[in-house]
């Protein structure tokens, strides 16, 4: 699906959507009267210093003034890898915007990821693993960390990673690993009216905590995280 295509299944209603840059900002209704914000990256753009802080400060200038969700739509490369970026602490950057995503959500803001295209590491940490929930749509291609450069940290081959990756879902890359680590919440049906499905999530919200290593547990993606954060609270817990 294009991202127009996207956002005329998503807001049938109207919305103000624009891309400038690569950057998505804007707004739109919702069918239940609410206004969302939409932000995000298209066209795989590489996410650097630039992006991160335009992305951010939109949604900083809308704490105020407005109360609706947040629908972050991503389709990136991954963080810009550049000279500049990184002397500029890109790394800073990232995580200002993943804590204004958490902050807005903390504040009465739901956020929702919606992951159309391609996104990996840095990119991905800070966009829709910063929501509460990321959904993908059919096509999607996210990667935690893509096999070349995991071939160049651990020092294996291709040829094994692939293998491994087969069974172990864990930084294998793909949307049906990320949903089987529970990091993907749902895989939307890409031949059904978005805003239905947007509207049916929304209205689940409130029940929707961070599930994601229960959920990774309950896939049989992600085995030991929701075990190990049960016994470090139970530990914190018994130390107070």
């Amino acid at each position: 699906m294009t991202l127009d295509s996207i956002l005329a299944s998503l807001f049938p209603d109207g919305h103000d959507v624009r891309i400038d840059k690569g950057v998505i900002l804007g707004s739109a209704m919702l069918r239940s009267g609410t206004t969302a914000l939409v932000i995000g990256v298209a066209d795989r753009t590489a996410i650097g210093v630039d992006e991160a802080i335009r992305l951010s400060g939109y949604v900083l200038q809308s704490l105020d003034r407005e109360s609706g969700p947040i629908l972050v739509l991503v389709d990136s490369d991954s963080q810009r890898m550049s000279k500049r970026d990184e002397l500029l602490g890109l790394n800073e950057f990232l995580s200002h915007l993943a804590k204004v995503l958490i902050c807005a959500d903390m504040n009465g803001r739901p956020t929702v990821g919606l992951l159309y295209g391609h996104s990996a590491a840095g990119a991905l940490l800070a966009t829709g693993l910063a929501t509460r929930v990321l959904v993908g749509l059919p096509g999607a291609d996210p990667a935690v960390m893509d096999l070349p450069s995991m071939a160049k940290v651990t020092k294996l081959s291709i040829e094994t990673l692939q293998e491994k990756a087969k069974s172990t879902p864990v930084f294998a890359p793909g949307l049906s690993n990320l949903a089987r680590m529970g990091a993907v919440h749902l895989i939307w049906n890409g031949a059904a009216p978005l805003a239905d499905q947007l509207e049916a999530l929304l209205a689940d919200m409130p029940e929707v905590l961070d599930r994601r290593d229960a959920l990774g547990k309950e896939r049989g993606g992600r085995l030991k995280a929701a075990d190990i954060a049960e016994r470090v609270r139970d530990l914190a817990l018994q130390a107070r």
